[in-house]
């Protein structure tokens, strides 16, 4: 059996560039899935919007994850544990392809992020007290200079570049843009 030649191109360019690995005392450890969906030949990514009954980010955009426990492997097995437990997503139903940059976040979270390839289109079943909606949005919407804005913000003693995307209905934004910024850089589509 040939590899697939997009996953094979995806892999490739998610490890042409080292990726950046953040350590920072006191914050907690945390990894979310990266989901892309291959529908009728256009590239899809997965979010979700969080419901205001989680501890943090109530109702934000977001990627399916959460903390690293002491029972995970890596931050791989940590999103695919945490997109099951979400999502209902089988971890089998993904192929994972690579890690992006180490994101901070001014809630007290260092995230890595797992690239995962989503093989066909789940059935879904959302965790109703984690999962408020799912979302679905074409990855060339990001690439489109005219639907981002940037503002800066003091994080760490450093001002830091903050992304927000408008989808009409959905505001995505923070780490979450930063995570999509990531992808597109490293597929080389910014």
């Amino acid at each position: 059996m040939h590899p697939d030649p997009f996953l094979q191109s995806l892999r490739e360019n998610l490890l042409r560039t080292p990726r950046r690995q953040i350590h920072i005392d006191g914050f907690a450890h945390a990894a979310v899935l990266v989901p892309l969906l291959q529908v009728r030949g256009e590239l899809e990514v997965l979010l979700t919007r969080r419901t205001d009954e989680v501890d943090t980010h109530k109702g934000q955009i977001s990627f399916p994850g959460g903390m690293v426990e002491d029972s995970d492997r890596d931050p791989e097995h940590t999103a695919l544990r945490e997109a099951e437990e979400e999502l209902g997503l089988p971890p089998s139903f993904v192929v994972t392809v690579g890690l992006l940059d180490d994101h901070a976040t001014p809630s007290r979270f260092v995230i890595t992020p797992v690239v995962g390839v989503l093989q066909g289109v789940p059935l879904l079943v959302p965790n109703p007290r984690e999962v408020a909606e799912v979302l679905r949005v074409p990855l060339a919407f990001f690439a489109d200079k005219t639907k981002v804005r940037r503002e800066q913000r003091e994080f760490l003693g450093r001002t830091h570049d903050v992304w927000f995307y408008d989808t009409g209905t959905h505001v995505i934004w923070g780490a979450t843009a930063a995570m999509i910024r990531s992808l597109l850089h490293r597929m080389a589509m910014l």
